[in-house]
This record gives C-alpha cells, structure tokens and sequence, in this order.
C-alpha cells in the first residue's frame, strides 16, 4: 500500500504549509477509491502555543492510524474560544509549525465553532481528541456516530494547558522587572 504522505503532502504545491479541506477531501476520496489509503485519523485543535502536552496528544493521535491530518481553528475561531489577544501566532504560521513535526502528515484548518463541517468533508477512520474529553464530552460525538468514525481519547493526563503557560510567562515577566 503506498503512503498517503507522499499522495497529500502538509506542503502543498502553492507552497502552503497547509492544504484546503475541500481538496483535501477530493485526494482522500481518490486514494479510497483506489484502496490507497489506509487508517486515517484527524485531530484538531488551536495549537497556540506548542507544549509538551500537544506533541503527546498528535503523536499518540498517529499512533492510531496510517496518516494523521490536524485540523486547525482559524484565527477567529481561536479568538472566538480563547478570547481577546489570542491567538499568538496567526494561522499560516501554526500550520507551519504543526506541519513540520514527523507524527503529523496533512494539515487543514477550519472556521466553523465545532468539526462537524471538517468530519462530513474528510470522513476520517478515527477522530482524536485530547484526555480533557471523554468519548461521551466530544462536542461531535453524535456526527461520530453516524458516519461511522471511532473517537480515540489521545494523549497524556492534562498536565499541560497554553493558558497556564502564558500566566507562568506573564509572572516571570513581571517579577524580572
């Protein structure tokens, strides 16, 4: 079976380090219906600011499957979740990121409140979520359900949180001054 990473690069040929969902979607579409794809798993998230807990998370996510894609928040959607001043970093720059580490092999994103719109496009085998759900919490659970996809709870303890990070950066800031 050929690798689906070199079928749907995170780089695309725009030189994006992200690629749309809707042709994301096609490639998929065209590798299952050639029997070229194997398990396919998409996690999602903000991804504001790297930490150990986001690496645990995506590569125990790829450990689920053949080929992970990351779903992204928009900057809106960030800002919509996380509140004024966020996100730290734009869009184009976290998939950059996100799209540059080993475990991870397509990056998209979306702008919508939950992943609903993104699980109907992609139909993934199995959706990740971090160990702050459980099966039952996942906002998306019910869409889960009935397209068939089997939510895998991924990560460590959530020992890790960018918020607690940027309060830990803000007191050391303050007390330096």
């Amino acid at each position: 079976m050929p690798e689906l990473s070199r079928h749907v690069p995170a780089v695309n040929t725009f030189g994006l380090s992200m690629t749309p969902r809707h042709e994301l979607a096609r490639r998929i579409h065209t590798l299952r219906a050639g029997d070229d794809v194997g398990t396919i798993v998409l996690a999602n998230g903000c991804f504001d600011l790297l930490h150990a807990g986001h690496i645990r998370y995506l590569q125990d996510a790829r450990s689920r499957g053949d080929f992970l894609i990351v779903a992204l928040n928009s900057d809106r959607s960030v800002q919509a979740i996380k509140g004024p001043g966020r996100p730290l970093m734009p869009l184009d720059e976290r998939a950059e990121i996100i799209g540059a580490l080993r475990c991870v092999d397509a990056v998209t994103s979306f702008d919508e409140a939950d992943l609903e719109t993104t699980l109907r496009a992609l139909r993934p085998d199995v959706h990740a979520k971090g160990s702050d759900y459980t099966a039952a919490s996942v906002p998306e659970a019910a869409v889960d359900r009935e397209l068939g996809i089997t939510i895998a709870i991924c990560g460590d303890p959530k020992d890790h949180s960018t918020s607690e990070l940027l309060r830990r950066i803000a007191h050391e800031t303050s007390d330096d001054r």
